[in-house]
């Protein structure tokens, strides 16, 4: 990705606002390898080869956790969000909307 995460010019930024947008591309970057590793999984043969994949997949689900919890931690408006739509049961679009809502 190189410099592409910046939209403005990078010597203009604050430093908080030149780490927060890493995390976010290291969250893509993340999410990215994840979709890449569940693309393998699906056509790999070979049991060891895919156990090795999947223990690999687990790792990018790790650092796509601690990248977004990174964000969160940074972003009240974010954490009180996604506190109505993770981990809840029930219709995802609404929990979106209490989400919203909870801004």
């Amino acid at each position: 990705m190189g410099f592409e995460q910046y939209h403005e010019p990078a010597a203009e930024l604050p430093a908080e606002a030149r780490t927060f947008a890493r995390m976010i591309a290291s969250l893509t970057e993340e999410a990215e390898a994840i979709g890449w590793y569940q693309q393998r999984l699906a056509l790999e043969p070979d049991e060891q080869a895919r156990a090795i994949m999947a223990n690999a997949q687990e790792e990018e689900f790790k650092h796509f956790g601690m990248d977004l919890e990174f964000l969160l931690r940074r972003t009240p408006k974010w954490r009180a969000a996604l506190r109505a739509i993770l981990f809840t049961d029930g219709d995802i679009v609404e929990a979106g909307e209490r989400g919203e809502a909870a801004e």
